[in-house]
């Protein structure tokens, strides 16, 4: 029998011996390219692949290069549902993935790449984050696959890998053991140097023999050696890279200073003329090392939020199968990999155990701890029909759950890829710094020549370490650091409050806003209504009402209420009478909904609606003011439904603390009666009700004309156009999908006093991003001149530029505090 290819499933050629080991079994293989293609997934974590592919891999091709080959694997659609958001049924050729990017040193770096790839056909955006050394990238499939953007980062230097949390948070530790290493050489060598030199200096070899101080020199120069080619090797990456692309970073200047100063020490020492200052180099690189070791660590900590919650996602899951024989039809357990659930899949969640996927109850109940999502730590009992979310911990409850999304589409999952776009956005502010970062270190080396000049005319001794200085202590890092880490650190403490950003320039307007505008209905309200009262409304002209029961004009509202998704329509399903079906039903946004049961025409809805769709009279209409909603049948109203709600927790002091330095405008769909009732209670400037959504709309635009700045807070499907209209616009956690996906931020955990929270984390960050540009702008503006004159040494220069780096990233990182 001939053997088959393990990768490709082609015969075996006589006389090949190839094999690569998957999941410790070695696998044969019918050529060198299946062979490296295989070991290439293996390597990468991938060999999953094999168990859920559908059919063989093509045949490797010899002549692909081989770095595409190894991130062609990438492109194919089982690998890609692991981490690749695709966009909706409209758009299913765009698609968005979050990818970890190995190498980036600073600011600079970032700007860099998102510079080249900006160029390639098909890439619609990327945005990379220094901080987090994390990209966000769309692209769309047709024009250009993965695998494209991959190789074209890799070839300006950089290695990029779809974002997994376990593999960053090893890629984290692994730079860290990199720059431990290197300091801890750098920091042995340089004290065998230092020890050598401070007898030079202070006289304790003067009477040895000129041949032994030319011997202590060389051994000076084979330590700093290590120290200048190892422990700097960062520097001249960064800088090579950026060189490569035809820019300039902040590597370059600090690269060429350490070059210049190691190769006149090295020429000394050989020529055994003039004086060397290995120690001094060394010393130079060592702190370089130690600011640059703290920024990264700073930088991790900073960016690990994210990474953490995704860690939450438990690798199994007991999934339901149904097993069928000759006999009978049995269900049975199984473990499958969490990441393989697709929907409409059935799991068991036992109690201690983590939810595997966004889902809904079919059965059973329990407690679940949601604090990862919302921030509060209180646990949450949830029943048949309510919704779970992946990552959230289950109490003492045995339940099922029907899955409702992939992994890759969880709410955790668009918690993670939207945080990552707020958090690489770029305030004007910061996207003028890096433009003028970039033409200050062409500033810096200009000026390090014209200071090389002179000096060397003046004072020839000295013009080599002032040049020195002058390179390095002007280095711009903090002026690139000052945004990007104050942004991550605020939406790091926003997360933790049960607050996601989505919109990037949230942090930047919303400080500006002055006026508040809320919905009421599941916003000021909790939206859980109930059915307070119905009464039968008799007519004149013809006695609809008495042909109805207050069980059938319940079950004829239910029927369809059944097809809105209104907070007012959820009290109306337990009088659900699934023996009626409604026709030709048409959701009316923010009115009411309309269609036809068993023949008769039937409209539920506010009364202004109905008197203008029915034609009302006026004597009939006034008695039903009051109601919260109206049953119509043929152009006749025949019942009259009561509803009431229950304030929200909190909101009177939101609003309260709101009116003190903004507007407040109530603009509901509610009758005008509902809302001054709210009113009483709520200290609201402005009550506006009766309002469809494109009233609400010109309310608002009326208030921006006016000049304020207006952020409108709702929950319901009709507020979705309302939030375009809007400078911010915030959604609460448990509102409509289409209005999270159209709103700046959410509330997670309903919490209208996280508003404020918003406001304050917005306002401090914006203090904290002018200190940092300040400090930024401040220090080198003092240094420069002084490091031109001369007053300041190598060693000051290597202490400032670190230490204004540092004090940036802690400056920022106060934010984290609450």
């Amino acid at each position: 029998m001939t053997s088959k290819c393990f990768h490709c499933d082609e015969a075996i050629p006589s006389g090949i011996n190839l094999f690569v080991t998957i999941n410790h079994t070695a696998q044969i293989m019918c050529c060198v390219g299946c062979q490296a293609v295989a070991q290439t997934i293996v390597d990468n974590g991938l060999t999953q692949y094999y168990a859920v592919r559908t059919e063989p891999a093509h045949k490797s091709q010899p002549l692909v290069p081989e770095q595409l080959q190894k991130h062609k694997l990438l492109d194919e659609a089982v690998l890609q549902s692991e981490f690749v958001f695709q966009g909706d049924s409209q758009d299913k050729e765009n698609k968005e993935a979050i990818l970890s990017i190995d190498g980036i040193s600073c600011a600079a770096c970032a700007w860099l790449i998102e510079m080249k790839l900006g160029t390639l056909t098909g890439l619609l955006s990327i945005n990379v984050n220094a901080t987090s050394q994390r990209a966000t990238v769309k692209w769309r499939d047709s024009a250009i696959k993965l695998s494209a953007i991959l190789l074209a980062i890799e070839n300006i230097g950089y290695q990029a890998l779809p974002f997994k949390a376990n593999d960053a948070e090893l890629n984290n530790k692994k730079q860290s053991k990199d720059f431990i290493k290197r300091l801890g050489i750098s920091g042995i060598l340089l004290m065998q140097i230092m020890m050598i030199a401070f007898g030079l200096y202070f006289g304790a070899f003067t009477d040895m023999a000129e041949h032994n101080k030319v011997y202590l020199r060389w051994v000076s120069f084979i330590l700093a050696t290590p120290i200048i080619s190892y422990g700097a090797l960062p520097f001249y990456t960064g800088a090579i890279k950026a060189l490569k692309a035809k820019r300039l970073s902040m590597d370059v200047p600090v690269s060429i200073a350490i070059i210049l100063a190691f190769t006149a020490s090295a020429w000394a020492t050989i020529t055994q003329q003039g004086e060397v200052y290995f120690e001094s180099v060394a010393m130079f690189t060592f702190l370089l090392l130690i600011g640059k070791f703290l920024e990264f660590r700073a930088r991790s900590r900073a960016a690990q939020v994210s990474a953490n919650l995704l860690k939450l996602m438990p690798m199994t899951a007991t999934k339901v199968i149904t097993v069928s024989n000759n006999v009978d039809t049995q269900s049975k357990e199984v473990l499958v990999a969490a990441k393989q659930l697709i929907k409409g899949d059935i799991v068991i969640i036992k109690p201690g155990e983590v939810v595997p996927a966004d889902g809904v109850i079919t059965s059973g109940d329990s407690q679940l701890n949601e604090a990862m999502l919302s921030g509060e730590q209180l646990p949450i009992s949830k029943t048949i029909n309510d919704s779970v979310f992946a990552g959230t911990l289950n109490g003492d409850g045995n339940i099922t759950v029907q899955v409702k999304q992939a992994a890759n589409q969880s709410f955790l999952s668009q918690l993670i890829r939207l945080s990552e776009e707020a958090q690489a956005h770029k305030p004007k502010i910061a996207q003028l710094s890096d433009k003028i970062a970039q033409y200050f270190v062409a500033l810096i080396l200009l000026t390090s020549i014209a200071t090389a000049i002179y000096w060397q005319q003046h004072m020839p001794e000295e013009a080599f370490w002032i040049t020195l200085s002058v390179l390095v202590a002007t280095c711009p890092c903090a002026l690139s650091l000052a945004t990007p880490t104050a942004l991550t650190c605020a939406t790091t403490r926003l997360n933790r409050a049960g607050i996601m950003v989505k919109g990037g320039h949230v942090m930047e307007t919303m400080p500006k806003i002055n006026c508040f505008a809320f919905d009421k209905t599941g916003t000021l309200t909790t939206g859980e209504f109930t059915i307070d009262k119905v009464e039968l409304i008799d007519n004149d002209s013809n006695l609809t009402g008495s042909n109805y029961s207050q069980e059938q004009v319940l079950a004829i509202a239910a029927a369809l209420e059944a097809y809105s998704e209104h907070p007012i329509a959820k009290p109306f399903t337990e009088h659900r009478d699934y023996s009626l079906t409604a026709q030709q039903v048409k959701v009316h946004s923010g009115q009411g909904v309309s269609g036809t049961i068993d023949k008769i025409n039937y409209a539920i809805g506010k009364l202004s609606w109905l008197k203008e769709s029915a034609q009302l009279e006026h004597s009939q209409a006034k008695p039903l003011s009051g109601t919260s909603c109206l049953l119509m049948a043929n152009k006749q109203i025949i019942a009259a439904f009561y509803l009431v709600d229950k304030i929200r927790e909190q909101a009177f002091e939101t609003i309260s603390s709101l009116n003190k330095q903004s507007k407040t405008l109530l603009l509901s769909g509610d009758s005008q009666i509902a809302c001054d009732n709210l009113a009483l209670t709520l200290p609201i400037n402005t009550v506006l009700g009766g309002l469809s959504a494109q009233d609400k709309m010109q309310q608002i635009k009326s208030a921006q004309e006016q000049g304020f700045k207006v952020a409108m807070i709702g929950d319901g499907v009709n507020d979705s156009p309302v939030f375009g209209a809007a400078h911010v616009s915030i959604a609460m956690g448990c509102g409509a999908d289409i209005t999270k996906s159209g709103a700046d931020a959410i509330l997670l955990n309903n919490k209208l006093s996280n508003i404020n929270i918003l406001i304050e984390v917005s306002r401090r960050t914006r203090r904290i991003v002018i200190q940092n540009y300040l400090w930024a702008f401040g220090y080198n503006a003092i240094v420069l001149p002084l490091a031109v004159t001369g007053y300041i040494t190598p060693y000051m220069a290597v202490i400032g530029m670190s230490a204004s780096s540092i004090l940036v990233i802690s400056n920022s990182l106060r934010l984290l505090k609450e």
